[in-house]
């Protein structure tokens, strides 16, 4: 009986296990490997876990010790080197590759707006997200998108995928893969909470496409009032104005209690603000007088 081995994190780990339990069983499941991210609010570590218990499936935390014996490997969401020994290794990568290799392909799509959003299957490679491209599927997007409806769109790329390799992987089928246009390739960095942090000199459109990309289940955009940190949780553009003496990040209006904000070009209304530390809402503001950092 052919089986393999997934690593998952995530949402999308998640949902990708659901499905192929549902569709082929969890006899076909050799073992899951599970890992923790603190850089989320929601990881789907326990989840992931609790799945595997429900289904009779055996689970192991990274750090735990195992041996692979399966043909084929699956990893999604996975930020660690895999030793490949004798299996071969399927990645899965959050974009349509052989653009945004690299590191939080998702999120730094919808900071540039990209029009459509996607999953790459493909073999590993020694050089990270270079491998042969075996599958892929996309979804149209428009904004304003949250990242965690974001999440929920490609997790259905993922579904898809897990099914197609899924058959091949259990009937014995020789997976075919074709190499990646490198002519096509750009390269998508590693963030960190430093890269959080609005750049109020962006254009009103950007800065709402940054919001949503960086919120739940990330840490939240970042901007500060007398060098004490914020998140902005949601905002909305409104039409820009003619101003003498633009001050990005200064406050023109206050509507209805929300502080509408100068941007480099455009205006931003902050829907929702909270403290970082308590992250009790901030709004309404108690002065006008405030200059976002």
């Amino acid at each position: 009986m052919n089986k393999t081995v997934l690593f998952l994190m995530t949402q999308k780990g998640y949902e990708a296990l659901k499905h192929f339990i549902e569709l082929f069983g969890s006899s076909h499941v050799s073992f899951v490997v599970g890992a923790k991210d603190e850089s989320v609010q929601q990881d789907f570590y326990r989840e992931i876990k609790e799945l595997c218990e429900k289904n009779n499936i055996i689970f192991f935390d990274r750090k735990d010790k195992y041996t692979v014996n399966t043909d084929y490997m699956i990893a999604i969401s996975w930020r660690w080197l895999i030793e490949q020994e004798n299996s071969r290794l399927i990645v899965m990568h959050d974009s349509l590759l052989p653009r945004y290799r690299g590191f939080a392909p998702l999120v730094n799509c919808l900071v540039n707006g990209e029009t459509a959003v996607g999953v790459t299957a493909l073999f590993a490679s020694e050089e990270y997200d270079k491998g042969d491209i075996i599958a892929q599927r996309s979804v149209k997007i428009n904004y304003p998108l949250r990242i965690n409806d974001a999440i929920n769109e490609v997790s259905v790329c993922y579904k898809g995928l897990i099914e197609d390799i899924g058959k091949q992987i259990l009937s014995g089928q020789h997976i075919n893969a074709v190499k990646q246009d490198e002519t096509l390739a750009s390269y998508s960095l590693w963030l960190d909470e430093d890269d959080y942090t609005i750049n109020w000199n962006m254009n009103a459109e950007a800065i709402k496409r940054f919001i949503d990309a960086v919120g739940f289940p990330y840490s939240g955009a970042a901007t500060f009032i007398d060098q004490k940190k914020m998140r902005v949780n949601d905002a909305e553009v409104l039409p820009d104005l003619l101003i003498e003496n633009r001050k990005p990040g200064k406050i023109i209006f206050i509507q209805n209690g929300k502080p509408v904000v100068v941007c480099g070009i455009g205006l931003l209304k902050i829907i929702s603000l909270t403290d970082d530390n308590t992250t009790q809402e901030m709004l309404p503001l108690k002065r006008f007088r405030i200059r976002f950092t």
